[in-house]
């Protein structure tokens, strides 16, 4: 299969070989697409048990008001910077 890339993406995994990360263009091309195959929107069984806890937690009145959470959100960043 051939692929066209833009000048920039092909400079930016030239570099990329260049700097040892890969072995070849293919094999970086290879990563990208199986990371991306990681991340398909499809495939998100590993949340499901992470819903299942937060909604168990809601239905036990554990949950925050929205406005109390975005400000504790708030704080947290706000301390980091």
């Amino acid at each position: 299969m051939a692929i066209q890339l833009s000048p920039e993406q092909q400079r930016w995994l030239e570099a990329q070989v260049a700097a040892g990360h890969f072995a070849s263009l293919e094999q970086a091309v290879a990563v990208a697409v199986a990371d991306l195959m990681a991340m398909a929107p499809d495939d998100l069984d590993w949340a499901k048990p992470l819903v299942d806890e937060a909604a168990a937690e809601l239905d036990r009145g554990e949950g925050l008001p929205h406005d109390e959470a975005i400000a504790r959100i708030h704080t947290v960043l706000d301390r980091q910077r």
